[in-house]
């Protein structure tokens, strides 16, 4: 496999997921009644932006193609946290919703930085990019967790 495709293979499913976590945000964030909350799920969307366009810069330099959707399991996801939103507490459940989403990006920046295939300048920019999704991770994890408490 070529560099150029290693980078493509690395970087695409993180620019998929990524991009599933940013439409969920701006959907959530029109949704949610709590200015407080749709202003951090703005916030976070753009953070997922950034992320989307930084990753897909390094594989158009490498002579690749980035990703231009996001994942069947985003799309999933998206949906359930709809339906969970129409049954009831709408906040708690995109953020519910939401903190998985963040925890499969950041799951899937973890193994794009163990895995031994991944190119040099991959890495780099996975590892440039870890603080920002890991802080996006743990805004959520406690809002649910605060939520939860609430109830």
């Amino acid at each position: 496999m070529s560099t150029q495709s290693k980078i493509e293979h690395s970087l695409n499913d993180l620019i998929e997921i990524a991009r599933d976590g940013k439409d969920f945000y701006t959907e959530a964030a029109g949704k949610v009644k709590d200015p407080e909350l749709s202003g951090l799920f703005t916030r976070i969307a753009g953070v997922k932006s950034d992320i989307v366009t930084r990753l897909s810069a390094v594989v158009a330099a490498a002579g690749g193609k980035p990703a231009e959707h996001g994942t069947m399991v985003g799309s999933m996801q998206q949906f359930y946290g709809k339906v969970r939103a129409a049954l009831g507490d709408t906040n708690y459940g995109y953020v519910a919703e939401l903190e998985e989403s963040e925890d499969r990006l950041l799951k899937a920046f973890q193994e794009t930085l163990t895995d031994a295939d991944t190119p040099a300048a991959a890495r780099v920019e996975a590892q440039d990019l870890l603080p920002r999704v890991r802080e996006c991770h743990d805004v959520m994890r406690n809002r649910k967790h605060a939520l939860k408490m609430a109830s």
